[in-house]
């Protein structure tokens, strides 16, 4: 019986901890046009259930109407998402106009 508590609260453990990182990158127009970046965090609570504020990549690209938009969990994304169990779970979005 112990045995199996120690398996599953270790496979628990890694489930939460092994999560990976993900990129989602899409093309608005002809995309990318130059490499000038702009980029701002989105603000996730409870487990990215609850937007708490996210960011407009039209916004972020100004009056540019070929860009590339990259949304992105990032390494201190992750860092904080971790420390906080998921609680709050923030990530970037990349604008490169």
């Amino acid at each position: 019986m112990k045995k199996l508590i120690t398996l599953s609260l270790g496979f628990a453990f890694m489930s939460l901890t092994f999560t990976s990182c993900y990129v989602n990158t899409f093309n608005v127009g002809k995309g990318a046009q130059s490499n000038v970046k702009v980029s701002k965090w989105n603000h996730y609570i409870f487990w990215g259930l609850a937007p708490a504020g996210v960011s407009n990549p039209k916004e972020l690209a100004g009056d540019a109407t070929d860009y590339t938009v990259t949304i992105k969990h990032s390494f201190v994304n992750g860092l904080l998402n971790a420390i906080t169990l998921g609680i709050y779970s923030p990530t970037t979005t990349e604008v490169t106009k």
